[in-house]
C-alpha cells in the first residue's frame, strides 16, 4: 500500500481550497481517480504485496469531492449492509478520516475488507447518480478502503474503553468466522450480548484467510479487522467443528440462547467428466487453501502443491481469477482461464479480470473441457475443449452457451483447477434433526430474520445462498443479528 495513505497534515489549506473552489458543476467535471497499482512484471513475483496501492490523502479528498451527496441516494439502497455512503465521503471531503471510518464501522464489522473486494461495480457504485450523466461513478471502494486504512494506520488517541456495549448477559455462539460470522457477531456484541465465535481451522478469517489471496487481500488488514471485534469484547475459538467437536444441541446445553451458522460453502463442485481423478487436477478450494492459508510454495513452509508449467483454471468467477493469478505467482509459464461464455458474461470482476490479463493469462472463452487426458503415470497432460456458442438466455438471464458440434480441440497442460461454483458446507445441516434443508443443501430460512426451522437456530452466507460475494454474506449476518435480537428481546422478560 502506498505509504502516502498515512499522511495527514492537519493545516492542510488545500483542502479546504479545493472544496471552496468546486460549485456543484464543477464536481462533476473532475475525473474519476485511479488507483495506483504495482507493475504487472514485478508482482507476479510477490504473493504478499497488495497490486492495488490505495489513494494517497490528496487523491482521496479530490475524489470525495466528487460526491453530490444526494438528497435521495440510491448508492445507499444498493449496499447490502446500508453503508452510509454520503455520511462516511463528505467526513473524507473535510480531511475528518477517522470520522469517516466511525461511520463505516456503524454499519460494517470490516469496512477495510470490503474496500478490497466488494463488487461496488455491480452494487453501491451502480446506483451513483453519476451513471446517469454518462459518466463514472464515485469511487466509493477505493474511498472505503482509505478511510478504513487511515484509521488502522493511525490510531486515534480517543478511543475508549468507555465505548463498549453495556452486557445483557444473554449468550449467542456463532458457527464459522467468514464474513457472514464476523458480521452478525459485530452487530451482536454491540447490542451487549456475549458472542462466542467456533472456527474449524486453525485461523479466524474463514475465506478471507483461506480463499483470497493476498496480492488481494492482506491478512495484516482481516487480523486487524478481527482484532477490533476482540476488542469490544467477541470471544474466539479455533480447531473446534460445529455438528463434530461440539454438536448444536451441546451448544444449547451451554447456555446459548441461539446460535448463528455461517459455516460457508467448502464442498468444492467438480464437471463430472473423464479424468477429473487424474494427479494434478484439483479444486479451487485445495488450490487456494494450501497457498493462501497453508503457505505451499513459500519459504519456511512444508506443505505441498501441485505446481504446472502449463496451468488450466476452469471457470470465471473471482474464485477463477483468484486461482489463474496465483498460478502465475507459483511460476506457471502459461497459465489459461477457460470460460464456457463469452468474456462479457464472466461474473468476475472487471478490475479483477483486467489484472489478470495484465499479468499475461490468457483466456478462452466460449470453450468447456469435456475430457482431461493422462500420462502413463496418471498425470493430467491434456484437456480436450469443446467450443461452445452463445444460445437463448437461461435463467440467470445470460445467453446459454451450447456446443458447436464436431468442434473439438486439445490442449497440452500439467495442471488444472476447477472453479465452476461450490456446495454447501454439509456438516451442520446433516447433524441437526429436524433442521428444514433445500435440495441443494442449503438451510432454508426466512429471509427477513435468517431464522431456521429450528427457532434457536440462525444462518446466513454461502450455508443459505450456496456461494456469494462477502458483502452479500455480511448482511446476511446483520438481517440475522436483527431478528436474535428481536426474537430474544421479545421472548426474555425484562430486568
Amino acid at each position: 500500500m502506498s505509504d502516502t495513505t498515512t499522511s495527514s497534515p492537519r493545516d492542510a489549506a488545500w483542502r479546504e481550497e479545493l472544496r471552496a473552489a468546486h460549485t456543484a458543476k464543477q464536481r462533476t467535471s473532475i475525473p474519476r481517480v485511479k488507483m495506483p497499482e504495482l507493475d504487472p512484471d514485478y508482482r507476479v513475483t510477490t504473493f504478499t504485496e497488495e497490486v492495488n496501492q490505495g489513494l494517497s490523502e490528496q487523491q482521496a479528498v479530490l475524489e470525495a469531492t466528487r460526491c453530490m451527496d444526494c438528497p435521495d441516494p440510491q448508492c445507499i439502497t444498493g449496499c447490502p449492509v446500508n453503508i452510509n455512503i454520503p455520511g462516511f465521503i463528505k467526513n473524507i471531503e473535510r480531511g475528518h478520516f477517522h470520522e469517516a471510518a466511525e461511520v463505516l464501522k456503524e454499519t460494517s464489522a470490516l469496512p477495510a475488507v470490503c474496500g478490497r473486494v466488494c463488487p461496488q461495480e455491480k452494487q453501491c457504485e451502480s446506483r451513483c447518480i453519476y451513471l446517469k450523466m454518462k459518466k463514472a461513478p464515485v469511487a466509493i471502494g477505493y474511498l472505503e478502503r482509505y478511510a478504513a486504512d487511515y484509521d488502522r494506520l493511525n490510531p486515534s488517541s480517543e478511543d475508549s474503553p468507555s465505548t463498549l456495549p453495556v452486557a445483557n448477559g444473554i449468550k449467542v455462539a456463532v458457527a464459522g468466522s467468514g464474513p457472514a460470522g464476523l458480521s452478525f457477531a459485530g452487530d451482536m456484541i454491540k447490542r451487549g450480548y456475549d458472542v462466542t465465535v467456533y472456527e474449524a481451522l486453525h485461523e479466524i478469517g474463514g475465506v478471507l484467510k483461506y480463499g483470497i489471496p493476498e496480492f488481494r487481500l492482506p491478512n495484516a488488514v482481516v487480523d486487524v479487522e478481527i482484532e477490533g471485534l476482540r476488542k469490544l469484547g467477541v470471544k474466539f475459538v479455533t480447531d473446534c467443528i460445529i455438528g463434530k467437536t461440539l454438536s448444536f444441541a451441546d451448544l444449547l446445553a451451554e447456555g446459548y440462547a441461539a446460535v448463528f451458522v455461517a459455516s460457508g460453502a467448502g464442498l468444492p463442485r467438480f464437471m463430472g467428466i473423464p479424468g477429473e481423478n487424474l494427479i494434478g487436477v484439483m479444486s479451487s478450494n485445495e488450490y487456494l487453501t494450501r497457498v493462501n492459508l497453508m503457505g505451499a510454495g513459500r519459504e519456511g513452509h512444508d506443505t505441498p502443491v501441485a505446481r504446472g508449467h502449463v496451468a488450466a483454471i476452469i471457470g470465471g468467477g473471482n474464485t477463477a481469477m483468484d486461482s489463474v493469478r496465483t498460478a502465475r505467482r507459483m511460476g506457471a509459464e502459461r497459465a489459461i482461464i477457460v470460460y464456457r461464455r463469452s468474456e462479457a458474461e464472466m461474473p468476475a470482476r472487471i478490475e479483477e479480470v483486467k489484472h489478470a490479463k495484465e499479468e499475461g493469462v490468457e483466456f478462452m472463452t466460449l470453450h468447456n473441457p469435456v475430457e482431461y487426458l493422462g500420462d502413463e503415470k496418471g498425470r493430467v497432460r491434456a484437456m480436450r475443449l469443446q467450443r461452445m456458442e452463445l444460445g437463448e438466455p437461461d435463467a440467470s438471464g445470460r445467453r446459454a452457451p451450447v456446443p458447436v458440434e464436431g468442434d473439438i480441440v486439445e490442449i497440452p497442460v500439467d495442471m488444472v483447477i476447477v472453479s465452476v461454483g461450490v456446495s454447501p458446507n454439509p456438516l451442520i445441516p446433516s447433524s441437526v434433526e429436524g433442521l428444514d434443508v433445500s435440495r441443494r443443501g442449503t438451510i432454508v430460512v426466512n429471509e427477513a430474520s435468517m431464522q431456521s426451522s429450528i427457532p434457536e437456530l440462525y444462518a446466513g452466507g454461502d450455508i443459505v445462498r450456496g456461494g456469494a460475494t462477502v458483502i452479500l454474506a455480511m448482511g446476511d449476518g446483520r438481517r440475522a443479528a436483527a431478528g436474535v435480537h428481536e426474537a430474544l428481546t421479545h421472548t426474555r422478560p425484562q430486568e
